[in-house]
């Protein structure tokens, strides 16, 4: 018997449209605001020797330093390197995602699929006049962040519009 042939055309440009770059900014001060999680482990390892009496020193000396090269890491590094790449697009069919920087996640949302859209914006976003804007499913929630405030109202009206056509035309 004949199988028939199965064709899948696949997307092989990238999502065009990019977050805004303040994005970069406000990654840099969540990082360096909620990064200083890596000076706990010197600190404790610090309280123990000196606590112990034990005075070799080696454990906290080795250890700060490497907690601020990967505390700079997170503030100057990878907040460029994400924004690089992040990409999104609109259409009518759906919102396609594509992020990550060792292993690349490319998400497509179908329009008929969400449910509802949401803007958010938190301390750090409206310092830096940014919004993120949330895809409800039924099954998760997905997030476009870091664009500007006037992007995210329109974007967030685009696709309530498409979703409210879609769900019509069912």
């Amino acid at each position: 018997m004949n199988e028939p042939e199965l064709t899948v055309q696949k997307s092989l440009t990238e999502p065009a449209s990019r977050i805004n770059q303040n994005a970069i900014k406000a990654w840099r001060l969540s990082a360096l605001l909620f990064g200083s999680f890596v000076y706990v482990i010197p600190g404790l390892l610090y309280l123990i020797f000196t606590l112990d009496g034990d005075m070799s020193m080696l454990y906290p000396i080795i250890s700060a330093p490497s907690a601020v090269i990967i505390h700079c890491f997170f503030i100057f590094v990878l907040p460029k390197i994400r924004w690089k790449r992040w990409k999104y697009e609109v259409d009518d069919k759906g919102i396609d995602m594509q992020r990550g920087i060792i292993i690349t996640k490319r998400t497509m949302v179908p329009i008929n699929r969400i449910q509802h859209v949401d803007t958010r914006q938190g301390p750090i976003y409206r310092k830096y006049g940014l919004s993120s804007i949330s895809l409800s499913t039924a099954a998760t929630t997905h997030e476009i962040p870091a664009l500007d405030e006037n992007t995210a109202s329109e974007l967030r009206e685009i696709i309530s519009d498409l979703v409210r056509k879609v769900k019509e035309d069912v």
